[in-house]
């Protein structure tokens, strides 16, 4: 199980991508549910290694990227 941050994400995104996703519109990973993986690698800021974060805490909560 991942744990989550004091920001909503979970711990091991990194600073950039929060605050990406942050100025994209999205405070808590249940947001991204849906949203294509293509759309969010175009953040800056966003790369591989959160996007593996950002899909498996996900599929532990039962749901996952576009």
């Amino acid at each position: 199980m991942s744990e989550q941050s004091t920001t909503g994400f979970p711990r091991g995104i990194g600073a950039p991508a929060t605050r990406a996703f942050v100025a994209a519109g999205y405070t808590e990973l249940r947001q991204l549910a849906g949203v294509p993986a293509a759309e969010l690698a175009r953040l800056h800021g966003v790369g591989p290694k959160a996007l593996r974060v950002v899909r498996q805490a996900l599929e532990e909560q039962g749901l996952s990227l576009g």
